[in-house]
């Protein structure tokens, strides 16, 4: 199990190195820059804008911008942003725990919500309830996200039951610490609601599936046969087995909430790292958007190397493989 873990540890290397090279390659063949904008302010000197090319090393070419900031980043420095005047990694640190309770969050309300619905469908299967939990399961995955967070946004603007974009209120600062909680609270639902609603349907779909093939299973039937009654054979023998298979779906619900969070946050302008991606990126803050790809891709990794940990652990035949 060791050796699977170091094998996958070392594979993601590579693949964080090529998302950078090729994040940098291709913010070169942009057109512009953040200092061309400064370059338009009357009261920055020219002197000033080619001593922050000089300090930034971003009058070097590409390569060499990378190979510098490839030896900053190993020691921690992810770059520094010209926009906000901070470095980035501090800046990306901020923003990603916004990213995080509303990934973490979401993948809580989907799971507590998704599988009892799938436990309930597979007992009361061709049911009302059973055909209920499968519409709904229908229109969370037909729906995209996109949609769903503006029809969400329309909803809190006619309503005025949830506010309207942002983690908290104008007067968070002047708030004690229990309104401060309820105020980020109150702001988190609607995200929250819109990110799970596509991971709730996916689980429930295969919790219901993966129950109604255990309850299948021959010795399912020889518990029944012993007259022990429907719920305790559902809870007793086959939950425990049905449940197994969804322990390799969690990596990659996190890495599918990370990456969906980043379309929510920018509709519901929720201060995330997906909003700050994309403000960086119209702001052409050029190592901003590097920071910022090279920390989205390694979650994405990490929710990717969870799952795979997960899987091995559960099917020792996944290791023996990855030895030979």
């Amino acid at each position: 199990m060791f050796e699977f873990v170091v094998r996958r540890v070392l594979h993601m290397i590579p693949l964080l190195l090529g998302v950078s090279l090729l994040t940098f390659l291709l913010m070169s063949l942009t057109p512009g820059s953040y200092l061309d904008s400064l370059a338009q302010n009357p009261q920055i000197s020219p002197d000033k804008i080619q001593e922050i090319k000089a300090k930034l090393h971003l009058d070097r070419p590409w390569y060499v911008q990378y190979a510098y900031w490839l030896k900053n980043a190993v020691q921690g420095d992810l770059g520094f942003s010209i926009q906000y005047k901070i470095p980035a990694t501090d800046l990306i640190v901020s923003r990603l725990w916004n990213t995080f309770l509303l990934s973490f969050f979401a993948m809580v309300f989907a799971w507590c919500i998704a599988v009892p619905l799938g436990i309930l469908a597979a007992m009361k299967k061709d049911s009302l309830v059973d055909r209920s939990c499968s519409m709904v399961a229908f229109v969370g995955l037909s729906v995209p996200e996109i949609l769903t967070a503006l029809l969400a946004l329309m909803f809190a603007a006619s309503t005025g039951w949830f506010p309207v974009g942002g983690s908290q209120s104008s007067l968070y600062d002047l708030m004690s610490p229990w309104e401060q909680f309820v105020d980020r609270a109150h702001h988190l639902v609607l995200p929250v609601l819109v990110l799970g609603s596509v991971e709730l349907a996916g689980i429930m779909r295969q919790m219901r599936s993966n129950l109604l093939d255990t309850l299948r299973a021959e010795y399912v039937t020889a518990a029944r046969s012993r007259g022990l009654g429907e719920g305790w054979v559902v809870w007793k023998h086959a939950l425990r087995n049905a449940i197994n298979p969804l322990l390799t779906l969690f990596g990659y619900s996190l890495a599918h909430l990370l990456s969906g969070a980043f379309i929510v946050e920018n509709i519901m302008a929720w201060p995330g790292l997906g909003r700050l991606t994309l403000e960086a990126l119209f702001a052409k803050d050029f190592q901003l958007v590097v920071a910022t790809v090279v920390m989205a891709t390694g979650l994405l990794v990490i929710g990717n190397f969870i799952a795979d940990i997960l899987l091995a652990w559960s099917d020792p035949r996944i290791r023996l493989k990855e030895a030979k």
